[in-house]
């Protein structure tokens, strides 16, 4: 079994797309987590399916592989952080963003993405909670059918603070859905150790069966703040052994979001650390 190692673009926001992966294939990462975004492929802009097929070309040519992430801070709205979202009061802003989602099957579809990323968003005040499963269940659902018709799951990230925060959580939401099979899960390993009952060991066992995307970085209990590995609580050789044993075969992407200013020295720290945490050498692919 071999773990396939990726970073994310919102951790190298101060380069050029095509400086970052390159960046990324020189220090021997598989794949990359692409935050779709104003400096890295807008979804918004007028040129995107050109810039998709270049950027696809520039995949290839580097022999990356590829998962959309969604979670930029402000592409819809430029006054609120990744608003609006799936649980949005308004109909017509709910439907902004289920159509952004849409919009990223679409560029994944064009990338030969392995899957797309989401997340619920945050409750709105005074919003009861079935109300917001519930939108969320119907604001899901064209972008499922966007899924199903593209052959790309949508992988959904239990996120801390949000309406779908926890393992429990996305078991609720396939539940309600009726278990559609475009629907996986976005694990992150450090929202494991920060709010999960489970330890991060048995967080990838009890996921393994919906794994579709993989986020890692350290953190500590309690603290949802995305730290560089050897700065958490985390014990990684036995998660990443464990998640290796699950035949995981898409992307285990590095998720550092607010490290951009160090993003290329992070990114060769960060794969030196998974390698010596999984006992293969530069090069080895590690298992």
């Amino acid at each position: 079994m071999t773990l396939r190692l990726g970073y994310g673009t919102n951790g190298l926001t101060d380069l050029r797309l095509d400086d970052a992966l390159g960046l990324l294939a020189d220090l021997g990462y598989d794949g990359v987590g692409l935050t779709l975004d104003h400096m890295h492929l807008d979804p918004l802009a007028p040129d995107l399916a050109e810039r998709t097929r270049q950027v696809a070309r520039r995949l290839a040519g580097l022999g990356l592989g590829v998962t959309v992430e969604t979670g930029a801070r402000y592409v819809l709205d430029p006054r609120r952080k990744h608003g609006p979202s799936l649980l949005d009061p308004d109909p017509d802003a709910r439907a902004a963003r289920t159509a952004l989602l849409v919009r990223a099957v679409e560029v994944a579809a064009g990338l030969g993405a392995h899957a797309v990323h989401c997340f619920s968003g945050i409750t709105p005040p005074g919003t009861p909670t079935d109300t917001a499963w519930q939108r969320l269940a119907e604001a899901l659902a064209p972008v499922l059918d966007a899924s199903d018709r593209a052959g790309i799951p949508l992988a959904i990230e239990p996120e801390p603070g949000h309406l779908l925060a926890t393992l429990a959580d996305f078991h609720h939401l396939r539940t309600l859905l009726g278990d559609p099979a475009p629907l996986g899960l976005t694990l992150d390993i450090g929202h494991c150790q920060c709010l999960e009952p489970a330890s991060p060991v048995d967080c990838v066992k009890e996921a393994a069966p919906w794994l579709r995307h993989v986020q890692i970085e350290d953190m500590r209990r309690g603290v949802h703040e995305h730290l560089p590995f050897g700065d958490g609580e985390i014990d990684f050789p036995p998660v990443l052994e464990a998640l290796a044993a699950t035949g995981y075969a898409g992307l285990t992407v590095v998720e550092l979001p607010r490290h951009s200013h160090a993003g290329p020295e992070l990114a060769r720290s960060s794969i030196d650390f998974l390698r010596r945490a999984t006992g293969t050498t530069d090069g080895a692919a590690p298992c």
